[in-house]
C-alpha cells in the first residue's frame, strides 16, 4: 500500500520533471492521475502506475526526455502500442510513448527494398506505403493493424511468417537510437577499423564498445554452449549472435533487449518482396494432437506459414457478429483447424501444393476435410479469426479469471510438437487448468493461455507452479521459453536457470554496461521481479457499491464490463472497420475504447464512484466517444463503451446539472413535431445565418452545418389521408416504426418503405405515438430515456399478435429496442418479446422480392448503376449489414460495393456541437468523404442512417439516398429528380 509521505514525495518528483520537460521544450507531457492509469497497464496480466507519460516529437525531444531522467533519477519506459504481453511496457518512472507523434515512413527505396521509419509507424502502415512497389515488411504479426516497428524491434516479433521470414532482428539495418546518458548514435554493421574508434572514444558510446568486448572475451565458452538451440528466440541479450558476427552489428544486437538497452528513435529496415498470390488449405481435425500431428505433410511442401486454432476459438468466433461469416464455410464441428498458407507468384502451381497437401492428408489420415480458400473473397473469414485469436480468446473470461499469458510463448521444433503439447496439457491438467491453444505449428510454437483467476487467494502461486513446470519442460525439448513475445515480467525471472549463472552473469554485465544507473527499463530480461508481483487483478480493489440507472449483466457490475478491457489494442487500428474514430482522428490513448475502459476502472475504483463519475477529467476521456457502438462488436471483449458512457453522463449531470443543450437534444421528437407543425416557418434559421450564429451562442449548436429541413406533409399525415390499399394483406399485420427522421425531416423514406411492404403483402400499422428514446440515452438522460422506451414498449405491445413484426428505417431506433431497452428495463417480459419482433426492413422486403411478391424493372434509373453503400455503424455493431447489402443487390444489373469507411463522424447531435464540429469533419475526412468523391456522378451513394446522410450532404455535397429509396424507384422507370417514391 502507497503511504501518503510516498505519494507526495513522488507528486513532487512529477512536478519537478514537468517543469525540466517544460523547460527542454517538451510540451506534450502528462502527470494527472488518469493519463498515469491509462499507461500503467498493457496486454499483460501486470499493472505498474507510471510517475507522468510523455509523446515526444522527434530525436531531439527522446533525448531531452532522457536528459531529464538522468538529472532525476527517474527510469524511463519505452512504448508503442502497448501491447506487449509479457509486461515489457509497464513501469514506475516516465512511460515514453513514441506511437503518438513519431509514426512516420521518412523514405523508402523500391531498389534498394529497404525503408526509414520512425519507431512509432504501424507495421500495416509501413506496408500500405510499400505495398504499391509490391514490398512489405517480413514479420507478420497478427496485431499489424497497431504493432509499432519500434514495439517490434523491442520485443524481436516474428509472426506467422516467420518459417520464411525469420523474426524483426532479421530485417533490422540501422538504428538510431539515445542512449542512457541521453547522447545520440546510429548503430549498425561495423568494420574493423570503424569499431576500433568508436573502443577508443570517451563516453558511454566507448565504455560499451570497449565493454562488449570484454563480455564476449570473458564468457566465450558459456555464450557458447548456453544458449538454447533452437533459433526461434525472443529471449535474453542475444551475445550468441554478436559472438559470431564479424560486423559486431550492434543494432541487431539491440532488437529484443525490450527497451532496456537504448531508446530507437528511427529504424532503416529490409523490405521483402510481397507474394502476389496467396492459397490456404484449411484442415479439418477431430482433435488438436490430430492437427499439430498433420504439421508434417505440410512442411515437406514448403508452406508460407502452418496455424492452429483449437475449439474454444471456433466457438467464441461464432457468437460474434464480426466473425459469424467463418461458421458459413467450415465443414461439420471440428475440435481444430490448421490453416496452411501457400505464398507465391504463380497461382497454378500453389493451387496443385495445396491440392497435394489435401490428398497426403487424405492418404495419411489426417482430418476428414480440406477446405480450399485461393481467392481473397474466400480468404477474408478465415484471416479476420486467424488474426484476432488472442483477442476471441479473452472474450471467453469472466469477471476477473482470464486467459493469461505466461506460458503462452514457449517454442519446440516441430518434430517434438506432438509429443511437447501432450505433455505441457498434463502439466494443465495436474493443476486443474483450462486453456485455449493457438499458433504457429510451422516453427513449433503454440499460444497456450491457461485460464486463472489472481484476484483468488492461491491462484498466483499456482500460476507459478505451472511456468515452472512448463520452464523445465520446454528445456528439456531443447526449446525456448519465448519465441516472439518477449521475457518482460512474465519469464525474466526464469533467465537465471534457462540460461544458467555465467551466461546470466554476462548479460547483467551487459545491462550495466549500457545503463550503468538502470533507467532504461528496469526489471526486465535481468534482475526481474518474481513474475507474481505487480499483477493487474490482485492489485485492484474491491469495487465500492454503486447504483446504476442501466444493467450490466456481467460479473462486477459496471467496472466489470469496463475492466473486460485487456488491453490488446485492436482500438488502435487505423484503416478498417469503425472502431474508434476517436483514436483515429487523434492518435492519442485516451481516445481509443481501450484509455475510456482503463479510465472507468480508475473512476470505478475509487471510495465514492458515483462522484467520480461526476468528474471533468474523465468527462474529457469520455467526451470524444461518438458512441457509435464499433467497440461492441469490433472489440473481442465486446467492451460496450456507448452504454459505459450514458451511465457516466447521468452521473456527471446528478453531479453538475443537465445543460440546456443535452435537454434539447433528448426531446428531438418532440421538437421536430413541433417543426413539421410549423414548416415552412422552421426552417428559417438555415435561410438567415444571423438566426444560427444567435443560436450557436445561446445553446452551443453549431453555425457552420445545415440544420435538418422539416415537412410539413410528414409521415403521419400522409399515412392518415391516403387511401389505404383495399385488397388483401397475404402476409398478415406488421408495424412500422414511425421514427423521427422518416416522419418529419424525410417523410419520403418512410412513404417509400410502407408501400414497398403493402406491395409485398403486407399490412401496415403505423406507430407514430412513442420515442425510443435513443436521443435521450446518447446524451445520458436515462430516466428519460427509460420512461419513453417503456412506453413505446407498451405501445408495441398493444393489440398486436403474437410474432407480429417490427420494422422501421431508421437503424439506431429500432436497434434500440433490441438492445439498450433489455439495459433500461431489465425484468420487463414486454422488452424481450418486442425484442424478438424487431426485423430489418430490408429483410422483409428481400424475401418478398426472392418470393416474387415484387418486382423490380430493370427500365427504372437506379438499375445498372453503381451503389456505394455506407453502413450505419449501430446497424454494423448490432446485426451486420448483409441485410442491406442483399436488397441492393436485388435492383437489376446493380454493382453494390459497401464501403469500409468506418464511422461518418455525425453520430447523431455530435456533429451538431459546436466544439465537436471540427471532430466530426475530421472523423468523416478519413475514409468516407475520400471514398465517396473518388467515385464518379453516375454512381449512387446509398446510406441507412440519418446521421450518415447528413454528414455526407454536407461533406461531399453528394446526395445520399436511404435503400429503400432506391428499391421504390426501381419499381418502374423514373428519373431520379422525378416524382414517386425515389424522391423524398
Amino acid at each position: 500500500m502507497t503511504s501518503t509521505t510516498d505519494t507526495t514525495a513522488a507528486d513532487g518528483l512529477a512536478g519537478e520533471a514537468a517543469d525540466l520537460l517544460r523547460r527542454e521544450g517538451v510540451t506534450d507531457a502528462r502527470f494527472d492521475d488518469y493519463s498515469r492509469h491509462l499507461f500503467s497497464r498493457d496486454a499483460s496480466m501486470y499493472t505498474i502506475t507510471p510517475l507522468g507519460v510523455v509523446f515526444p516529437r522527434d530525436a531531439d525531444e527522446v533525448a531531452a526526455v532522457a536528459s531529464v531522467a538522468g538529472r532525476l533519477g527517474v527510469t524511463l519506459t519505452p512504448r508503442g502500442a502497448g501491447t506487449s504481453l509479457a509486461g515489457q511496457t509497464v513501469g514506475a518512472g516516465l512511460a515514453v510513448d513514441m506511437s503518438r507523434h513519431m509514426r512516420a515512413v521518412l523514405d523508402l527505396d523500391p531498389e534498394a527494398r529497404r525503408a526509414r521509419v520512425q519507431p512509432g509507424v504501424v507495421q500495416d502502415e509501413l506496408n500500405a506505403a510499400a505495398a504499391p512497389h509490391r514490398l512489405m515488411f517480413g514479420p507478420d504479426t497478427s496485431t499489424s493493424n497497431r504493432a509499432t516497428v519500434g514495439g517490434m524491434i523491442g520485443n524481436n516479433s516474428a509472426g506467422s511468417g516467420s518459417l520464411r521470414y525469420g523474426m524483426t532482428i532479421d530485417h533490422v539495418r540501422t538504428l538510431d537510437v539515445v542512449l542512457a546518458d541521453a547522447s545520440r548514435t546510429t548503430l549498425g554493421p561495423l568494420t574493423a577499423e570503424r569499431r576500433a574508434a568508436l573502443a577508443a572514444r570517451p563516453g558511454l558510446e566507448g565504455d560499451i564498445h570497449r565493454g562488449l568486448a570484454r563480455v564476449l572475451a570473458e564468457n566465450a565458452d558459456a555464450i557458447a554452449t548456453g544458449f538454447p538451440d533452437f533459433w526461434r528466440r525472443a529471449c535474453g541479450y542475444r551475445l550468441d549472435r554478436l559472438a559470431r558476427d564479424p560486423d559486431f552489428d550492434l543494432a541487431r544486437f539491440v532488437v529484443g533487449s525490450e527497451g532496456t538497452l537504448a531508446l530507437v528513435t528511427e529504424a532503416l529496415v529490409d523490405l521483402v518482396p510481397r507474394p502476389a498470390r496467396t492459397v490456404i488449405a484449411v484442415g479439418h481435425f477431430t482433435s488438436v494432437p490430430d492437427a499439430i500431428a498433420a504439421t508434417g505433410d505440410a512442411l515437406e511442401l514448403d508452406p508460407a506459414a502452418v496455424e492452429l486454432m483449437d475449439r474454444t476459438i471456433l466457438d467464441l468466433s461464432r457468437q460474434r457478429i464480426e466473425y459469424a461469416p467463418l461458421g458459413s464455410i467450415l465443414r461439420g464441428d471440428p475440435d481444430a483447424l490448421l490453416f496452411v498458407s501457400f505464398t507465391g507468384d504463380d497461382e497454378a502451381e500453389l493451387v496443385d501444393r495445396l491440392r497435394r497437401l489435401a490428398k497426403a492428408w487424405k492418404a495419411n489420415g489426417h482430418g476428414y476435410h480440406t477446405l480450399e480458400a485461393v481467392t481473397p473473397a474466400q480468404q477474408s473469414a478465415l484471416l479476420k479469426v486467424r488474426k484476432s485469436s488472442l483477442g476471441l480468446l479473452m472474450a471467453a473470461g469472466s469477471g476477473t479469471r482470464r486467459p493469461l499469458a505466461f506460458v503462452e510463448d514457449t517454442a519446440v521444433d516441430p518434430v517434438h510438437l506432438v509429443e511437447y503439447t501432450t505433455r505441457f496439457k498434463e502439466i494443465l491438467d495436474r493443476h486443474g487448468m483450462e486453456a485455449g491453444f493457438y499458433g504457429h505449428c510451422s516453427v513449433g510454437c503454440l499460444h497456450i493461455r491457461p485460464f486463472v483467476d489472481l484476484a483468488v487467494p492461491g491462484e498466483a502461486e499456482r500460476m507459478r507452479a505451472v511456468a515452472e513446470e512448463v520452464r523445465d519442460l520446454v528445456t528439456e525439448y531443447g526449446g525456448v521459453n519465448s519465441s516472439e513475445h518477449g521475457d518482460g515480467l512474465a519469464r525474466s525471472e526464469f533467465n537465471r536457470k534457462i540460461f544458467g549463472p555465467d551466461l546470466y552473469a554476462a548479460m547483467q554485465d551487459v545491462k550495466r554496461i549500457f545503463d550503468p544507473d538502470d533507467l532504461l527499463n528496469p526489471g526486465k530480461i535481468v534482475n526481474a521481479p518474481p513474475m507474481t508481483d505487480h499483477l493487474r487483478d490482485a492489485a485492484l480493489p474491491p469495487a465500492p457499491p454503486l447504483r446504476t440507472r442501466l444493467s450490466f449483466e456481467v460479473v462486477g457490475g459496471m467496472r466489470g464490463a469496463a475492466d473486460r478491457c485487456m488491453n490488446i489494442g485492436l482500438c488502435r487500428k487505423t484503416s478498417t472497420g469503425a472502431m474508434c474514430p476517436s483514436y483515429i482522428a487523434t492518435r492519442d490513448e485516451e481516445h481509443a475504447t481501450r484509455g475510456r475502459a482503463n479510465a472507468l476502472v480508475k473512476a470505478l475504483s475509487e471510495p465514492d464512484p458515483a462522484a467520480a463519475l461526476g468528474g471533468e477529467r474523465l468527462h474529457e476521456v469520455l467526451d470524444l466517444c461518438l458512441m457509435c457502438k464499433a467497440c461492441k462488436s469490433e472489440c473481442p471483449l465486446g467492451v460496450d463503451m456507448a452504454k459505459l458512457k450514458s451511465e457516466t453522463q447521468s452521473h456527471y449531470h446528478d453531479v453538475h446539472g443537465v445543460p440546456l443543450r443535452t435537454r434539447i437534444f433528448g426531446s428531438v421528437r418532440t421538437l421536430y413535431r413541433l417543426g413539421s407543425a410549423t414548416a415552412p416557418l422552421s426552417g428559417l434559421p438555415n435561410r438567415w445565418p444571423v438566426l444560427r450564429r444567435l443560436m450557436e451562442r445561446a445553446t452551443g449548436i453549431t453555425a457552420r452545418r445545415p440544420l435538418p429541413a422539416f415537412e410539413r406533409r410528414n409521415l403521419v399525415r400522409w399515412f392518415r389521408r391516403r387511401s389505404a390499399p383495399a385488397g388483401p394483406a397475404p402476409m398478415g399485420e406488421l408495424t412500422f416504426l414511425a421514427d423521427s427522421f422518416a416522419t418529419y425531416t424525410e417523410p419520403g423514406i418512410g412513404r417509400a418503405a410502407v408501400e414497398l411492404l403493402e406491395h409485398a403483402g403486407w399490412r401496415v400499422r403505423l406507430e407514430s405515438r412513442g420515442c425510443c428514446g435513443r436521443s435521450s440515452l446518447s446524451k445520458g438522460l436515462v430516466d428519460d430515456a427509460k420512461a419513453k422506451v417503456g412506453g413505446l414498449v407498451g405501445l408495441l405491445s398493444e393489440g398486436a399478435a403474437a410474432g407480429t413484426p417490427i420494422v422501421g428505417c431508421e437503424p439506431s431506433c429500432v436497434l434500440t429496442l433490441k438492445d439498450e431497452a433489455a439495459s433500461m428495463l431489465p425484468g420487463d417480459p414486454r422488452v424481450a418479446d418486442v425484442a424478438g419482433r424487431v426485423r430489418q426492413v430490408e429483410e422483409l422486403l428481400t424475401e418478398a422480392l426472392d418470393a416474387g411478391r415484387i418486382a423490380l424493372s430493370a427500365d427504372s434509373w437506379p438499375a445498372g448503376r453503381r451503389i456505394l453503400f455506407h453502413g450505419h455503424c449501430h446497424q454494423k455493431a448490432e446485426v451486420g449489414t448483409g441485410a442491406t447489402v442483399e436488397l441492393l443487390r436485388r435492383i437489376p444489373g446493380a454493382e453494390v460495393v459497401e464501403l469500409d469507411a468506418g464511422c461518418c463522424g455525425m453520430a447523431g447531435s455530435f456533429g451538431f456541437e459546436a466544439e465537436h464540429y471540427e471532430m466530426s469533419m475530421k472523423v468523416g475526412s478519413d475514409r468516407l468523404f475520400p471514398a465517396i468523391e473518388a467515385e464518379g456522378e453516375d454512381t449512387v451513394v446509398a446510406a441507412t442512417g440519418v446521421s450518415c446522410r447528413q454528414q455526407i450532404g454536407h461533406g461531399t455535397e453528394r446526395r445520399a439516398w436511404h435503400p429503400v429509396e432506391l428499391v421504390a424507384a426501381a419499381l418502374a422507370p423514373r428519373d431520379p429528380d422525378g416524382g414517386g417514391t425515389g424522391r423524398r
